[in-house]
């Protein structure tokens, strides 16, 4: 156990006098629950729900070269990027690994917002100046420490919107950002989130961040939202099939074995592990990355438990839960290829006993039922 003191965010106070339910988590100490992971799963699926998301990591590249520096740090292609657009990235090591995975923004000609995992912003920091060169016209900054998030979450998420922002205000697009600036400081506006719901994410300096949430929560209420905490957020990537770094992306496992293929610009000339890759690909992949469904009366998977294929323990579960939406199981786990195929009969050890799954198709939640 580590000695080191757990880090808060800017909104911890407000946490604690909504009776959040704080524990570890990547180094700080945040909210897993206020009124229960049920309710708040639901009602982002069904109206909308709250996140603090101040842990996460924000950095700025900027100058000339910035959009060559990226695009080979990073594995998407940048230059594909237009103006207040963003795309979804990876943090490779040399032996094609994850290191982290991002959103990268680009907000003007020259200057690009990168947010990254909590748990590795001194990591993919180190990373990145280790990959700039002298000679290269790029500057960073670091803006972490200063800045807060929060992510709207939900179907009411553009009700939420209006109510803060004015009915004029335009709705951040998918995979869009905004910037702003005024006497307070910067905002950044972005049209994502992690649930697969309607929504968006903002990052203003953290002086601010307590007002702001208190308006968000009063707003997410009266649309019959709530304040949601990390275990409702948890339960909404795995619906979806979202990567957690750290549990379904490592330094160990490249992304085309998590099947995040579609994020990795195999054409450009050059990036981070690239090499890697190809070899790979030309050999064939060691593993896959699977979504498995438990078939009959069981225990909620977990991390790190056993996973057998034709009797013989092949692997262990990346990320499990309990399914809300779905009233089941289900989890993803690294598999041999031949046993990483949709349909695919496996079991999970739980406490010594084995219960039957199935591999199935991402996401495991859809809108429509299908």
């Amino acid at each position: 156990m580590s000695d080191t003191p757990l880090l808060r965010t800017p909104l911890f106070e407000n946490h604690v006098a909504l009776g959040a339910k704080m524990v570890p988590f990547a180094g700080w100490e945040m909210p897993v629950q206020y009124s229960g992971i049920v309710p708040e799963h639901q009602a982002v699926r069904k109206a909308v729900g709250v996140f603090d998301i101040s842990h996460m990591g924000q950095f700025i590249v900027s100058g000339d070269d910035a959009l060559a520096f990226l695009n080979r740090s990073l594995t998407n292609d940048v230059s594909k990027l237009e103006i207040g657009q963003g795309q979804y990235s990876l943090m490779l090591n040399d032996a094609g690994g994850v290191i982290d995975d991002l959103i990268l923004y680009r907000t003007s000609q020259l200057e690009y917002f990168v947010v990254v995992n909590a748990s590795m912003i001194d990591v993919d920091w180190a990373h990145l100046r280790s990959l700039l060169s002298s000679e290269e016209d790029v500057h960073m900054a670091n803006l972490s420490d200063a800045t807060a998030g929060l992510a709207v979450q939900g179907p009411k998420s553009r009700a939420v919107f209006e109510k803060i922002f004015g009915s004029e205000a335009v709705f951040p697009p998918h995979n869009s950002i905004f910037v702003s600036a005024d006497d307070a400081g910067f905002m950044w506006l972005c049209g994502t989130g992690y649930t697969g719901e309607d929504g968006f994410e903002f990052f203003s300096p953290a002086s601010n961040a307590s007002a702001w949430f208190d308006k968000i929560v009063a707003a997410v209420r009266e649309e019959g939202g709530v304040p949601c905490g990390l275990g409702a957020r948890d339960t909404l990537r795995l619906e979806m099939g979202y990567p957690l770094n750290g549990n379904d992306l490592s330094p160990a496992k490249t992304p085309l074995e998590a099947g995040l293929g579609f994020f990795v610009a195999m054409e450009k000339e050059a990036f981070t592990g690239k090499a890697a890759l190809t070899s790979q690909k030309k050999a064939g992949l060691p593993s896959k990355l699977a979504a498995f469904k438990m078939t009959g009366t069981a225990p909620p998977p977990r991390p790190h438990y056993p996973v057998a294929y034709n009797g013989e323990i092949v692997g262990e579960v990346a990320s499990g839960t309990q399914s809300p939406s779905l009233s089941a199981g289900i989890g993803m786990v690294y598999l041999p290829t031949e046993a990483a195929k949709i349909g695919t009969a496996i079991e999970i050890e739980i406490r010594g006993r084995r219960f039957p799954a199935e591999i199935v198709k991402k996401p495991f939640y859809r809108k429509d039922g299908v």
